[in-house]
């Protein structure tokens, strides 16, 4: 075989391997921080990662967004097990429990509740603990909305991030820390969405360019 014909033969090999490579399938599941209230819906952060992705090589879709503005742990689960049923993906990111905290809820009573959504994400990712990431809970409390109780806000979203830290770690699960990105808010104003109250699409970039790596990682892992 010559030269000519060589490089066209792996080119054609290459070409069938694309088409045949499988989409992988992306589940968000969160609150107004995964639906990203206030900015326009294609710089939501779940699909800026996977723009991300798909420009490190991984061709997967967001395939569900299960989120709404003010959804507590309950809501959202509520919501998920109606739209999802016994579907399941590849890829499954959770991020929830600000409402909970914003509702007064003691971080004791929020423990079972975010185990509860942390198993049903396990329990629809096709690679199960593997193939789920959970992302914390930005810190409103440095925004304008917040700013008069910024002290209290932070103390207590600490210890709603230390719970869904500790159960990540529990089940094996990912945890991916942007908490020290939105308390930036207070000196970088452009990291605040026009609503004074909920991450600009800036801001969401740098949470995905924070763990993007890591989860092309989760993505490629045939475990």
């Amino acid at each position: 075989m010559n030269k000519q014909l060589f490089i066209i033969a792996i080119s054609l090999m290459f070409t069938s391997s694309l088409i045949a490579q499988k989409n992988l399938s992306y589940l968000a599941l969160g609150d107004s921080y995964t639906i990203c209230e206030s900015i326009d819906s294609n710089r939501q952060w779940p699909k800026q990662l996977v723009n991300k992705l798909n420009g490190k090589g991984i061709s997967i879709e967001l395939s569900k967004l299960i989120a709404k503005t003010g959804w507590r742990t309950d809501d959202m689960l509520k919501a998920a097990k109606k739209e999802v049923k016994k579907n399941k993906y590849d890829l499954v990111s959770l991020l929830i429990g600000v409402n909970n905290e914003y509702q007064g809820w003691d971080p004791i009573k929020f423990k079972p509740e975010f185990e509860k959504c942390l198993d049903y994400a396990i329990e629809h990712c096709n690679k199960g603990k593997t193939g789920v990431f959970v992302v914390s809970i930005p810190d409103y409390g440095y925004t304008p909305f917040g700013a008069k109780k910024q002290q209290i806000i932070s103390a207590r979203l600490d210890l709603y991030n230390e719970i869904c830290k500790n159960v990540a770690k529990e089940k094996g699960v990912a945890f991916y820390d942007i908490t020290p990105i939105s308390r930036k808010d207070k000196t970088d104003k452009t990291l605040v969405a026009k609503d004074g109250l909920h991450p600009s699409a800036k801001q969401y970039r740098l949470w995905v360019d924070s763990f993007a790596s890591q989860v092309y990682k989760q993505c490629v892992d045939k475990k």
